[in-house]
């Protein structure tokens, strides 16, 4: 699995001009999902996202967890994007060889947000799979991570 985590002052997305899903202050994460992917991937990616210190503290230090902020803010928006798997190696149309099947794609990220909210003890607001979606986002810093469970060094 690959995530691209922003952080976020605001963040929705919209499918047919609908805001299905809106945070504010906390991360924006877009999933793709690869061939192959593993509960312990997604685990992995689960424990990493929601222990991440991207937030600043009172000395203004990244330091704070999205479990650490107060208030409304810290929440997450999912987003899935097998154009993460992309690739251009051959040429300039992308080849999406390396995603998962739609069908086991869903699955995967399905379970992604449910283990990501368990993990949070939030909800974890979400786009529609498979949907051509808009997302709007206010980057904030702006702080972006790849994260990649099978080269952990990404």
């Amino acid at each position: 699995m690959r995530a691209v985590i922003q952080r976020v002052t605001e963040a929705s997305v919209s499918v047919n001009s609908e805001v299905v899903g809106a945070i504010g202050r906390g991360f924006l994460v877009l999933l793709g999902v690869e061939a192959g992917d593993t509960d312990a991937d997604r685990d992995w990616l689960v424990d990493k996202i929601s222990k991440l210190r991207l937030f600043d503290d009172a000395t203004g230090r990244m330091n704070l967890a999205l479990g650490e902020l107060a208030g409304e803010d810290g929440n997450v928006l999912l987003v899935s994007q097998f154009t993460l798997f992309g690739s251009v190696r051959k040429g300039t149309r992308p080849s999406y060889h390396r995603a998962a099947l739609p069908e086991v794609a869903e699955c995967q990220y399905e379970e992604f947000a449910q283990a990501l909210s368990r993990a949070l003890g939030k909800v974890v607001q979400t786009g529609v799979f498979g949907e051509m979606m808009q997302v709007r986002l206010l980057n904030d810093g702006p702080v972006t991570l790849m994260l990649d469970s099978r080269n952990k060094d990404f």
